[in-house]
């Protein structure tokens, strides 16, 4: 019914970012001059962060982590959940239940409760808050929402997610994956209304996933004294090389579909060598992609977020017949959803 995205307020650029890092890194500067290339080809120009630029210079612990995590997570979640909302014409109030997805920080209570009251949510209303799913979030929060409004037939569902990927960037590090996550991180919100009933947007036709076994290590965090520390592997581009099209496929056979039905993919853009991994994979022209490159640009790698970055520039250029989400996560997993035009 709806789709809403909100940043934080503390724009960067990748020129400002490297050099930033190269002056923040300098007792490994040998590591990062060796890495610094990744800056110049991550497809990206400018993200937004949740703290200026001289907060990740600083020493931080995990509790201060999360601290800055809360209240920056407190400010997006609002933003974003109030322009969904308020683009469904309805209110708070309309809401029956929320499912609230973010995995780079700690809330207990969870997001959607810190935050029902400021929200006008109803005492009554239902709460599923997920972490752990990563960038694989954006299309499985909002396919679980889709499946609790079809279970409960005229409810309205507020799905809602949070990511401040910054706040895990670790300057004591000498993992190259710390570097990678400075060129590539930064931080966003996004939200919609799903429902059985009301004029729509898109209609959810069906989802799925495919779960990898023996890939835990490829995508994930390691929970360290200083904060959460980034795992990304290099094999992730070769990898999905020869395993994405099989596992799309498994997805898509399971929803009665093949790719030949798909009019559009729109894919969450986890790095420029990801998309240009992907559309080898799936037999498409390179460049295919461009509207998640247009988002991995303009904010760089968000997690969960960013797919519903790339659905909201899709819906202004115009949503074609039959689209299918994607989205990696940790898991290693692939996750996708089936959106139909009305």
């Amino acid at each position: 019914m709806s789709l809403a995205t909100a940043v934080p307020p503390f724009p960067i650029s990748q020129a400002e970012a490297k050099a930033t890092g190269r002056a923040l890194f300098a007792g490994r500067k040998a590591l990062f001059d060796r890495l610094s290339g990744v800056f110049d080809n991550a497809g990206i120009d400018e993200r937004q962060l949740v703290a200026p630029l001289e907060w990740y210079g600083e020493n931080h612990g995990w509790g201060e982590r999360n601290r800055t995590y809360l209240a920056a997570a407190d400010t997006l979640f609002l933003d974003a959940a109030r322009g969904a909302i308020e683009r469904a014409g309805m209110r708070a109030e309309d809401i029956d239940g929320v499912v609230t997805v973010s995995t780079t920080g700690i809330a207990t209570p969870s997001l959607d409760a810190r935050n029902a009251v400021a929200l006008g949510l109803r005492r009554d209303v239902r709460r599923v808050p997920m972490f752990g799913l990563g960038c694989a979030g954006g299309v499985n929060g909002l396919a679980t929402a889709a499946k609790l409004a079809v279970a409960d037939p005229g409810s309205n569902w507020l799905f809602v997610t949070v990511e401040t990927c910054s706040i895990s960037i670790r300057l004591d590090s000498d993992d190259p994956a710390a570097i990678v996550a400075t060129a590539l991180f930064g931080d966003g919100s996004a939200a919609a209304v799903l429902s059985t009933e009301g004029t729509a947007l898109a209609q959810v036709e069906g989802s799925g996933e495919r779960l990898w076994p023996g890939t835990l290590e490829i995508m994930g965090w390691r929970v360290e004294d200083p904060g959460l520390a980034v795992v990304f592997d290099r094999a992730i581009p070769p990898f999905l090389e020869n395993n994405l099209r099989a596992g799309l496929d498994a997805i898509l056979d399971g929803l009665g579909l093949s790719f030949a039905d798909i009019d559009r993919l729109c894919s969450h853009p986890g790095g420029a060598k990801v998309l240009t991994a992907m559309e080898s994979a799936l037999g498409l022209q390179t460049g295919t992609l461009d509207l998640e490159r247009a988002v991995l640009r303009d904010h760089g790698n968000m997690s969960a977020p960013t797919v519903l970055f790339v659905l909201e520039q899709l819906l202004g250029r115009g949503l074609p017949s039959r689209t299918l989400m994607t989205a990696l996560g940790p898991g290693f997993t692939l996750a996708a959803l089936s959106l139909r035009r009305p």
